[in-house]
């Protein structure tokens, strides 16, 4: 997931968060509760509740690529 425009921050729904929480092997709570968000909270959202646009973009901040790949090196040093 790449933000480069604010409107591509849209693009970040429930959908899109649910595979990625997939993708990544997360719980709800180890997914949601970095970016400030309960694990209800989570859910709704992945059931198709509105993203509020300060969590999409804490989201895209702490899940986009260049971060999960800084992430990965700092655990395996």
């Amino acid at each position: 997931m790449t933000i480069k425009t604010p409107h591509d921050i849209k693009k970040i729904t429930g959908k899109t968060m649910l595979r990625l929480r997939e993708k990544l092997k997360l719980n709800q709570s180890d997914f949601w509760g970095p970016v400030g968000v309960t694990q209800s909270a989570g859910s709704r959202y992945e059931s198709g509740r509105n993203i509020p646009d300060p969590v999409r973009i804490a989201i895209a901040h702490y899940y986009s690529p260049e971060i999960q790949q800084h992430k990965r090196s700092l655990a395996a040093a």
